[in-house]
């Protein structure tokens, strides 16, 4: 006569328990405390079972009141039950604490490799250039030189009232370009601005600019 298939893991023992202790283990709904010691009332009950080893025996009971759903009952001032749903004694409160300390610490646990696994599975961000105030340029040893970059220079100011006289330097912009000059005259009409060819204009004083001071 072959011998009967041995359990391979916790959660059919659970269920095996489940259908052999009704009055004391169940898979769903609220979970009862179970007596202090109940191992050993179990390994004696199932001792000629040889489908469940003490080994895994004991793991399942540990895999059981560590749920969530076991934790949850056990409350201060409920009766524990033996294998046969009878009442016993009653949960103290350290007991109790302890038991809801675990939970706490199971869900956090879960929580924490939640987020985890999001920050693993968010796409990457897009890595930006920081910008520096130098760049480097390699020298003809190898070695790397910091080279300054070119400040930007800030915009010619326009011309006040006071500057609005003969003899100041300004620029034009003629096309594109400005084009460096000096005030001769001011009238209604414009200003007259001889510029450094020679030639003179007259334009709004708009349209003028104070010449940068020469280094």
């Amino acid at each position: 006569m072959d011998s009967p298939q041995k359990f391979s893991n916790s959660k059919e023992v659970i269920a095996f328990l489940a259908e052999t202790f009704p009055a004391c283990f169940s898979l769903e709904g609220q979970a009862k405390p179970l007596k202090i010691g109940i191992f050993q009332d179990l390994a004696e009950r199932l001792n000629q079972d040889e489908r469940i080893s003490k080994t895994l025996l004991r793991a399942s009971l540990r895999h059981y009141t560590s749920s969530w759903r076991y934790l949850h009952a056990i409350v201060e001032g409920a009766s524990r039950v033996d294998l046969d749903g009878n009442a016993g004694d009653v949960i103290e409160k350290q007991h109790a604490e302890h038991a809801q300390q675990q939970l706490a610490e199971s869900k956090q646990k879960v929580v924490q490799k939640k987020k985890e696994q999001a920050a693993k599975n968010a796409p990457a961000k897009p890595r930006y250039k920081k910008s520096a105030k130098t760049e480097t340029k390699s020298a003809a040893d190898g070695t790397k030189v910091e080279q300054a970059k070119p400040s930007r220079k800030s915009p010619p100011q326009k011309l006040t009232d006071s500057d609005l006289v003969s003899g100041t330097e300004v620029t034009v912009k003629i096309g594109k370009l400005p084009v460096p000059g000096t005030i001769s005259e001011v009238g209604k009409e414009g200003v007259h601005v001889q510029l450094n060819s020679g030639m003179v204009v007259k334009v709004p004083a708009e349209s003028l600019r104070l010449a940068r001071p020469k280094r």
